[in-house]
């Protein structure tokens, strides 16, 4: 295994502190469902598949309803 990969399967956790702008909505989203203290400890990839399809679906109704918005604000 390469040492850069090795460096990323050793970094299990997850800081909040250090979200790109399309994680900062990802883990809102995860945190209202209960699952912040999860991704924290555990990193995105200890979410089950149920867990990241809902967190999914998610975030794509809420950038619907966000571009929903503009596009009446604009009107």
């Amino acid at each position: 295994m390469s040492e850069n990969k090795k460096k990323k399967t050793e970094k299990t956790g997850f800081d909040p502190r250090d979200l790109k702008p399309e994680d900062m909505l990802k883990f809102e989203i995860a945190t209202e469902l209960g699952l912040g203290d999860k991704v924290i400890q555990g990193g995105w990839r200890s979410l089950t598949a149920k867990e990241s399809g809902r967190i999914g679906g998610l975030i794509t109704k809420r950038k619907r309803e966000l571009k929903k918005e503009a596009v009446e604000k604009n009107d």
